[in-house]
């Protein structure tokens, strides 16, 4: 996938395995329209920082919750 064009569909899908990867439970808080394409460095950023990582402490995926909740437009 080319994460490197900014469109709806790779936001959609960043979202996705974000959610998958930290398996958030409230996954309604979290729907690709909730975000525009005006952040989409910081979201690809917080995509690419999940995704590398083997194991994500609860305390960090709170902050990366909240984090992706400051960007909900």
């Amino acid at each position: 996938m080319d994460l490197t064009t900014q469109t709806p569909e790779n936001i959609a899908y960043m979202i996705e395995k974000i959610k998958e990867k930290l398996r958030m439970v409230n996954v309604d808080a979290m729907k690709s329209e909730h975000f525009s394409t005006e952040q989409y460095e910081d979201l690809l950023y917080m995509y690419e920082m999940v995704m590398k990582r083997n194991n994500i402490t609860p305390n960090e995926m709170q902050a990366i919750a909240a984090e992706l909740g400051a960007l909900r437009k």
